[in-house]
């Protein structure tokens, strides 16, 4: 008896590991967090120089997933349903640089500069950047024979925001200068996760396909239309995404 007990009293450590293994993944009402390496998909339209006799060459900011930097980013999942995920991730960002008035010299102009004459400064630029993305999408998760390994797939719709305001004081410059830029994303997307343990993932996706319109413009000057420009993308497996991440 007493070695019956003993053998059923080294099994149950054996018993929980293994229905630990089979719980492993996701389930209703788990909420994930994930560390995201993928493509930037932010986008920004510098303001233009106010005082130019015309502006040549503009063209809309480039929605190439191609074209982009890689960036790590955050993102959050819901479980509504054991095996479908609500998923939001976004950033933003606001930056001020201080403008400065200029300092004329004791020269009547560049033409008339001599050695000894204090030289002119000039102005700086007062600018303020504006930056935010946001997405949104729904995955659709399947099991695998493989215990903690799922499939997904799922879309996604997002859109991404990018403005600079300037304004020169100084007597060439004739109000502030804006420049805005702005995309709207749709795709489909799939990809896998493995749990490593019940809290615990890593994953990879792709966008199968994905179209992305853009918007740019400019403002040069308080009064003057804008100059604005736009552009159509349409990707096949665009912005792979690799991720790690915590399910609690």
């Amino acid at each position: 008896m007493k070695i019956s007990k003993l053998l059923i009293l080294a099994a149950l450590p054996m018993i929980g590991l293994t229905a630990n293994a089979q719980d492993k993944g996701p389930q209703k009402n788990d909420f994930t967090v994930a560390a995201t390496v993928s493509y930037n998909n932010t986008v920004m339209q510098n303001a233009a120089v106010g005082t130019l006799p015309s502006y040549n060459g503009f063209q809309a900011q480039s929605t190439n997933w191609n074209d982009k930097a890689l960036q790590v980013g955050i993102e959050g999942g819901w479980f509504f349903l054991d095996e479908w995920k609500l998923v939001l991730g976004g950033g933003m960002s606001i930056t001020k640089h201080p403008g400065y008035s200029g300092v004329p010299g004791s020269a009547d102009s560049d033409e008339a500069f001599e050695w000894g004459d204090i030289p002119s400064y000039g102005a700086i630029a007062d600018q303020n950047f504006l930056q935010f993305n946001v997405y949104t999408g729904v995955d659709r998760y399947f099991k695998t024979k493989v215990d903690g390994l799922y499939l997904y797939a799922g879309a996604r719709v997002g859109y991404a925001y990018g403005r600079n305001v300037s304004f020169t004081d100084d007597e060439y410059n004739m109000g502030k200068s804006v420049g805005e830029a702005f995309n709207v994303r749709g795709a489909l997307t799939g990809g896998v996760e493995y749990y490593i343990t019940d809290g615990l993932f890593v994953g990879a996706q792709v966008d199968p396909f994905a179209y992305t319109y853009n918007r740019s413009l400019i403002k040069p000057q308080e009064g003057l239309s804008n100059l604005d420009a736009n552009s159509h993308n349409y990707s096949i497996l665009a912005a792979p995404t690799l991720k790690i991440g915590f399910k609690f």
